[in-house]
Order: C-alpha cells, then structure tokens, then sequence
C-alpha cells in the first residue's frame, strides 16, 4: 500500500452526509445484535470482581452514536447489576480507543449531550463514569498489566495491521492485479499470505489483551466473516470485487493509472469461524464462552428478513454511502480526492446490478472470551 495502516485507515469523521456517523447502521445494528452477549459478560464480570471502580475498554471505537451506545449499555447493565447485589455502583473507566486518525475531538465535543440524554432517560442519578481517548492500534499493547475489567470490539477485527506482504513479489511486483482483496482469481500464495497476516494479528490482539485483563476479565468481539472454508469465495470478496471493478473500469477510460491500481490492496480480511477458534485454541490463554454468527442486509436500511430487494438503485447507493463512510480515507490517499464522487457512483450502480441477481447479506460473528483458569 506504500502507508502505514494506521496513520491512514479510520472513519469519515465529523457528521456530513458522507461520514460514518450519518453511514453506520450496519454496525449500529451488530452492536444491539451483541447487546445480551455483552449484559451477559459485563454482569459475570462484576459478579467475579465486584470492583469499587470498574474498567471498560473499548476497541476501535471511532466516533458518532454507537461509540456511546456502547458506553451506556454499559453503565445501565453495571449500575443494574451493582443494585441487585445490594452493592453501591462502581466508579466505571471508559478508555475508548481506536487508530489516530480517528475523530476523538467529535466523541468529546459530543459527550455532554449524551450525558444530558442519559439523566434524563434514567431521571435519577447515573453512576459516575469517565470518559478517555486512547489512539493507538490494538495490534499491541495499550494499557498497563491487569488493568481492564472488560473488552468490547465491534466491526473492527476484520482489519488488518497492515496489507499482507505476499501481494508482491520481492523486487515489489504487484501478484494481486485487478483486484483490492483475495478473488477467485487472485493466486494461492496471495490468499495465504492474507490468511497468514490474519493469525499473526489476532494471535497479538489476544496475547495483548490477555496482558491487560484483569482478575475475571472478559471480551466480547463482534466483526465479520465468512461462513465458506474456502477464502476467496463469499460475500466480503463480492462486496470489495465490486469496487475494484469500479477502480479498473476508470483505468480502462485513463482516468486511474493501471499500476497504482494494481498495486492498491486493502488491510482486510474476514475469516472462517474455522479461522478464528483455531488461533484461540493456538495462544491458549482464552476459552470461547459464547458465539452467536448473524446476518446482515448489505443495505443498511434494509431491515427485511427475505430475499427480496425493493429498490436495487437505492440500496445500491445506500452500500456505496455506508463503505465510503468506511474507506474515503484510504481510497484517498492512494488515488486523491478527485476521483471519490465518480468511483463511488460507479460503485452503487454496480452494487445495484448485483443485488438485481442476488440480496447479498454479511455474516456477523460475535464472540465471547474468558481468560482460562
């Protein structure tokens, strides 16, 4: 890719019409989608601990409604909890992290507000909480030994810490040409090289993690994946093939150079389920205590449990708004501003033409972690 990951993948920031705050329903919908797996956790949690002061720690938080969906599910499930055990309610720590490009500074213009909402939804008196901004990538370690009671991670996992060095050869060859993630076309040694990258970056998230928890710690870690062993196949490999086509049909028309295309891949990968307990049963440090895996419309906005698409134009646009609110940055910094309103009205048309042949849908996994005993 030419960049670090980290100094150029995060969110659309601030709240315009092309930003993830206004773009993430379909992450708003994994997050109450989690919801009972996370109440689940967090009172196990403090049952275990019974802290006077509780920390909580989310991971690739980014910005807008859900980064404080999570934040008050949580104080009403601990205050809940504290109540039902007779016991005065904890002091709760949230760290909220993600990469630093990330738009702390709306999180925390915005907080206020929802503190106001809160005391008024509750009308009586919320626990004290304390909100800090943690920039950093969670592929390491981010807070002192023993220090975190519980972990949340939602539409985050899938992204890598860096592309897979195997999309090129030695003497910097793209190997992965026409195409920004693993295809149907792309070479067994592309495709391992990613599948390898994926372990080696959960095996350090959950070595990190491990680090941090505390006594009677816990994670639930929601993101995507695929429900076929076979790598290049599913809806992930769709979903990006279908940019990349948008991408080559601009470098058809001289629009885009063919190089940078062919050498543009993208920090991604959704694992098997497979995938994912076989590197948990690898580190060794965690039992999976629960997984639920659920689906999701492409279209956000489409809540409908059918196969039947109602507008294929509209959703087509509406998948194109929700990844742009994802990889604008990205797209950017590769290829330039310039070109962002022309690839993406290329993409929702082509999305479009696919949901006309089939209402594609992404498969959500949710797991839940306990440090073993």
């Amino acid at each position: 890719m030419g960049m670090k990951v980290e100094q150029v993948l995060h969110m659309v920031g601030g709240a315009g019409e092309t930003s993830y705050a206004t773009n993430s329903r379909v992450q708003e919908k994994a997050i109450f989608e989690a919801k009972p797996i996370v109440e689940e956790a967090l009172r196990e949690v403090y049952k275990t601990a019974l802290p006077e002061s509780m920390v909580v720690a989310d991971l690739g938080c980014s910005s807008g409604p859900n980064t404080f969906h999570v934040v008050f599910e949580a104080i009403d499930i601990v205050d809940d909890q504290s109540r039902r055990l007779g016991r005065p309610p904890p002091e709760i720590l949230f760290f909220l992290n993600d990469l630093p490009g990330n738009d702390f500074n709306s999180i925390f213009q915005s907080l206020e507000g929802y503190e106001v909402k809160l005391k008024e939804e509750k009308q009586e008196r919320i626990p004290p909480f304390y909100v800090v901004g943690v920039p950093g990538s969670f592929y390491g370690r981010l807070f002192p030994s023993r220090s975190v009671h519980f972990f949340h991670s939602s539409f985050c996992l899938m992204w890598l810490s860096r592309v897979p060095p195997g999309v090129e050869s030695n003497i910097g060859i793209p190997l992965n040409k026409e195409n920004i993630y693993i295809s149907e076309t792309s070479s067994p040694a592309v495709v391992e090289s990613y599948q390898e990258q994926y372990q080696r970056d959960f095996t350090t998230f959950l070595q990190s993690r491990f680090q941090e928890l505390g006594f009677g710690g816990r994670m639930v870690l929601s993101f995507l994946g695929r429900t076929s062993k076979y790598a290049p196949s599913g809806e992930l490999s769709q979903l990006w093939g279908l940019l990349a086509e948008a991408l080559n049909a601009m470098v058809l028309e001289g629009i885009l150079q063919k190089e940078k295309v062919d050498a543009f891949n993208l920090p991604f990968y959704a694992p098997s389920m497979e995938e994912v307990r076989a590197v948990i049963q690898s580190v060794g440090l965690f039992d999976l205590d629960r997984v639920e895996i659920f689906k999701s419309n492409w279209d956000p906005f489409d809540d409908s449990s059918d196969d039947r698409i109602y507008d294929n134009i509209i959703s087509g646009e509406n998948v194109a708004k929700s990844i742009r609110a994802v990889i604008e940055p990205v797209i950017a910094r590769s290829f330039g501003e310039q070109i962002l309103d022309n690839l993406f009205s290329r993409y929702a048309k082509n999305v479009a033409r696919h949901l006309l042949e089939e209402k594609t849908k992404h498969h959500v996994f949710v797991i839940a972690l306990k440090i073993k005993v």
